[in-house]
Formats: structure tokens, C-alpha cells, sequence
């Protein structure tokens, strides 16, 4: 791939906070085609609220951890499908399911969703810019900046511009469960630290900030590196 890859981690939160945001979705779409075809997008998709619904409702019967995975993972999948649809004659045309194997294709999206449970699609970003040897993932999602704290429980969290790996990993913790809402899951932050990844936390919401990185300007976000 000859072309400048970006890899966004596209939160489910933005896709489906309920219902499927199609005013989010058409605003996302209008974005990105500003860039293309100068530059080959990968975009991993998450689950959004309907997923942890499903995953709740499981849990009341008594599901293991591996099924309410598999069944974020099959949501995340249908969610792809619609980014897959909206970005028809500019994608590829299968949902990327293993980021592992490498494909060849001159088309400009290439869509993901989830891979094995106890991974979150942010993980599959890292494993997608580890394939590739891109060295920074965007993750959208539905706010403004990493916090040293929750700021739904905290109102004087502090909003972070930057942070390490190291002291990012401290607010996130080092435990997987299924449906966890996190900026940047923790086993997804563990190997990004290890190679050494730059991700970038811009608000979705505001599509005009992830204009901003793309084009090389000053942001409103958070970068851990």
C-alpha cells in the first residue's frame, strides 16, 4: 500500500449510542471523502450501546465471558457492515474479521469489526498498525479528552493533552471484561505501548477536530504516546 494509511478505532458510542446515528454517520462520511483517494483509511468498528445491552441481558442468564464477547463481536460486525455500505465503490468488499493476514486491494476504506473475545476493536486497531507498520491510530470517540479520573464521577477530572503509556495504563487498569467502556481498552494499550504507538483521542462529535489532525494542524484532543 503505497498511499498514507490512517487507522481510526471508530467508537461504537458514535455509531450506535441507541439507535444507528445516521446524521453522525452521513457528517463522517462527508470527512472522510475529503481525503480520499490521497489517503487509504482503515476504520475498526465498535459495538455502541446495544451492544452492552445484549451483553447484559446475557450476563442475567448466566453467559460466560467468551459469549458476551462473541456477542460484541457479532454486533460490531453488523455495525461495520453499515460503515461498509455507506462507503459503497470506495471499500472493500468484505468485513476485515482476522487483522493478522494482510490484504491486497486498491480500494480506499477497508472496514473491521471485532476478531476473538477477550479483544475490544481497539485492540484490532493495534494489531491492523502493527501489520501494516503504521505508527498511529485515531480514536474516535464521545469526548473531548482523556481525564485522570471518570469526569461522570469526578467533576473536577482533569482534561489531559498528553499523557505516556505508562500513566495511561495506570487510569485504565490491566482487566479486560466484556462490554468495558474505557478511552483506549487495556490489553489494546498494553501492546500499543509496546511498539511504541501514538494514539490520538479526538471527540467525534466534532468532526471538524479530526479535520484539524489530518491536515496537520493544532487539535482539541488527547495524544498518548
Amino acid at each position: 500500500m503505497d498511499k498514507e494509511t490512517i487507522i481510526i478505532s471508530l467508537g461504537g458510542s458514535l455509531v450506535a449510542p441507541g439507535e444507528i446515528d445516521l446524521g453522525f454517520l452521513k457528517n463522517f462520511k462527508h470527512t472522510l471523502g475529503k481525503y480520499i483517494p490521497q489517503k487509504r483509511f482503515f476504520i475498526l468498528v465498535g459495538g455502541g450501546k446495544i451492544c452492552r445491552v445484549y451483553q447484559k441481558a446475557l450476563l442475567e442468564f448466566g453467559a460466560k465471558d467468551t459469549d458476551r464477547d462473541w456477542m460484541g463481536i457479532n454486533i460490531s460486525r453488523l455495525n461495520a457492515e453499515v460503515i461498509k455500505q455507506m462507503f459503497l465503490g470506495n471499500a472493500y468488499p468484505k468485513i476485515i474479521t482476522d487483522p493478522t493476514k494482510k490484504i491486497k486491494t486498491n480500494k480506499d476504506v477497508v472496514i473491521g469489526g471485532g476478531y476473538k473475545p477477550g479483544w475490544s476493536t481497539d485492540y484490532v486497531s493495534v494489531l491492523i498498525a502493527k501489520n501494516y507498520g503504521v505508527k498511529t491510530i485515531i480514536n474516535l470517540t464521545n469526548v473531548d479528552y482523556v481525564y485522570d479520573k471518570n469526569p461522570s464521577e469526578f467533576p473536577g477530572a482533569n482534561p489531559l493533552k498528553e499523557i505516556d503509556w505508562k500513566n495511561f495504563m495506570r487510569i485504565v487498569g490491566d482487566k479486560w471484561i466484556p462490554g468495558l467502556s474505557m478511552p483506549f481498552d487495556p490489553r489494546a494499550s498494553k501492546l500499543a505501548a509496546t511498539l511504541k504507538l501514538r494514539v490520538v483521542m479526538i471527540n467525534g462529535k466534532n468532526l471538524e477536530r479530526l479535520e484539524d489532525f489530518l491536515d496537520n494542524k493544532p487539535f482539541i484532543g488527547t495524544v498518548i504516546s
